[in-house]
């Protein structure tokens, strides 16, 4: 029974990649064919000075989940999962930096809880990066099995 269990969860887990892989791939396509990310009302001009690194996260992204559909040892997922988080970790700074998001025309202050939801990703994504170095290092290790 146990071997049908781990089977069922290597169905999921692959089943999981190629689900994400096809979001990536929606949202690259969704952002930069005409007229993409020009026709979101509160995206300035200046979103394209980070549109590449949102590119660039989508496609490594597109790029590990189909790796991750073929292969998915648990150190690869612990690779690229910290790859994809240092990664995202740029683009939202420099997201926080450029800031291309004007709310002027809705009502409340949307600006400052746009601002709140980036620094808690940031915050989230700088935890999130040392525990998968260590998961990585148990998994090289041989401390923890593939499940």
């Amino acid at each position: 029974m146990t071997a049908t269990v781990s089977t069922a969860r290597k169905t999921g887990r692959k089943a999981g990649y190629v689900i994400l892989a096809a979001l990536n791939t929606a949202m690259l396509v969704a952002i930069n064919v005409t007229p993409g990310w020009r026709s979101v009302d509160v995206l300035t001009p200046s979103t394209s000075e980070i549109i590449g690194w949102v590119n660039l996260l989508l496609a490594f992204g597109l790029a590990v989940n189909v790796l991750y559909s073929a292969y998915d040892p648990l150190w690869l997922l612990d690779l690229g999962d910290l790859a994809t988080s240092a990664l995202g970790l740029a683009a939202l700074i420099q997201i926080w930096k450029v800031f291309p998001f004007d709310f002027s025309g809705w009502p409340g202050d949307w600006g400052q809880i746009a601002r709140l939801v980036l620094i808690v990703a940031i915050v989230g994504t700088v935890i999130a990066i040392p525990l998968q170095v260590i998961g990585l290092v148990r998994h090289l290790a041989g401390t923890e099995e593939d499940k």
